[in-house]
């Protein structure tokens, strides 16, 4: 489980002790791994070595500025969709000609700060945002580099709320469109339009859908030289898949086992933008049993982690594998599966105080019998888990702590009461 592992039938990040951590820190709380983190970073800098690559950590899936630092410190560059996320990223120290921008909403606000920051490419999803980054460009006498974001009509079969690739959606432009907007806006001097981006989705489990998309690009791309664009980057965006069950997505390699061969001499830089497969198994979030009932056949464990602390079950559907975090060594798990079933084991619903009965983390799920004042640790929680989470029911947000081998810090506080009202004013 990356470098979350139990000893003895005692749960550690890295060669922290979770109960440890828990005990100082309170909870719910989120603890990353520092070594996860550069890892998986660093298994996919490896695997597309053989191109000339640039690897954009999508920031929205775990932001902290504190892991940020440690990433751009490690090569990365980075993905941001928001003004917000350049602040984070230049704050971070990222180099700026290694930030890519997407979004379909950038406001001229947004725009203007990214390109006084000097960032690499913006990513365009409609002609319209690309005329108005031309005025904006030219009205502050800058000079940038667009990626026009392609939709292949390639179906990444995952959840609908997650699929970006197909013709209908909010992003980007058909194939067909796309030699127009080009014919219309490639030969510009402030925005230089020399990329196409392409992304498909989030959560997929095969290489496939990204073979097919590069296949369905490349002749695009040839077409566009010919025609005497100048076309010399593709961004191949994000969504690798993390294990939130083990062994049940591509490994870094495998991704560029099928992706390397097809652009090998192709004269394109490639720019990936992987975000989940880097941090979900970076981080947990340890929440504690406040109580156990019985409702008709149905036994509940209701913990003080809900909907507002880890949305996903409830707004995807998502699993996430949960495990007490002290358990007898025969209930020690030896993989995350959604059915593990061991002797010892009950099936429970694990849900939060939150005023929703959609407030879940899990149903109908096999763990280990757990009693008031027990951990539970939610693996695969470092994606999509803090940076989404909220003051719903006016709860505070959970502490974030960050742990590198035996040490570990509080990389953001707890929320108090005071900070839920600091920016409302008194009338």
């Amino acid at each position: 489980m990356d470098s979350f592992s139990y000893k003895k039938g005692q749960l550690f990040a890295e060669e922290v002790a979770v109960s440890l951590i828990a005990a100082e820190v309170g909870t719910p709380v989120y603890i990353y791994s520092k070594a996860t983190f550069l890892s998986h970073l660093a298994k996919i800098q490896e695997a597309f070595a053989q191109l000339d690559t640039t690897i954009c950590y999508s920031i929205k899936a775990c932001s902290n500025v504190n892991i940020l630092k440690f990433m751009a410190d490690a090569g990365s560059g980075f993905d941001i969709v928001s003004g917000g996320e350049l602040y984070r990223a230049l704050q971070a120290g990222a180099d700026a000609s290694k930030i890519v921008f997407a979004g379909v909403g950038k406001t001229d606000k947004e725009i203007l700060e990214a390109l006084q920051a000097g960032i690499g490419y913006f990513n365009i999803e409609s002609e319209q945002e690309l005329a108005n980054l031309i005025t904006l460009a030219e009205q502050s006498g800058t000079v940038t580099k667009a990626a026009l974001r392609v939709n292949p009509d390639v179906d990444y079969k995952t959840h609908a709320y997650i699929t970006t690739g197909t013709k209908e959606t909010k992003f980007g432009v058909d194939i067909e469109r796309a030699r127009k907007v080009f014919a219309d806006y490639g030969d510009n001097k402030s925005v230089k339009l020399c990329a196409i981006h392409v992304h498909l989705g989030s959560s997929g489990k095969t290489i496939d859908p990204y073979c097919e998309a590069v296949e369905k690009i490349l002749p695009l791309v040839e077409q566009l030289r010919a025609e005497g664009h100048t076309v010399d980057a593709l961004d191949l965006g994000g969504g690798f898949g993390a294990d939130y069950e083990s062994d049940t997505v591509p490994s870094a390699s495998d991704y560029a086992s099928g992706i390397v061969p097809l652009l090998k001499d192709k004269g394109l830089k490639l720019i990936l933008e992987p975000g989940k497969s880097i941090c979900a198994n970076a981080g947990i979030m340890v929440a504690r049993v406040l109580f156990t009932k019985q409702g008709g056949s149905k036994k509940f464990a209701i913990i003080d982690a809900g909907m507002n602390d880890l949305i996903r079950p409830a707004l995807y559907g998502a699993f996430h594998f949960i495990w007490p975090v002290q358990v007898e060594e025969n209930l020690v798990p030896d993989r995350r599966s959604e059915d593990l079933q061991l002797d010892g084991t009950e099936v429970i619903d694990i849900v939060g105080p939150v005023c929703e009965s959609g407030d879940f983390l899990a149903r109908d799920r096999s763990i280990p019998a757990v009693k008031r004042a027990d951990l539970l640790a939610v693996f695969s929680a470092g994606a999509y888990g803090f940076s989404m989470s909220s003051n719903y029911n006016s709860r505070c947000r959970p502490a974030q702590v960050l742990v590198d081998g035996s040490d570990f810090e509080v990389i953001r506080e707890r929320e108090s009461y005071e900070d839920l009202t600091a920016k409302e004013k008194d009338i």
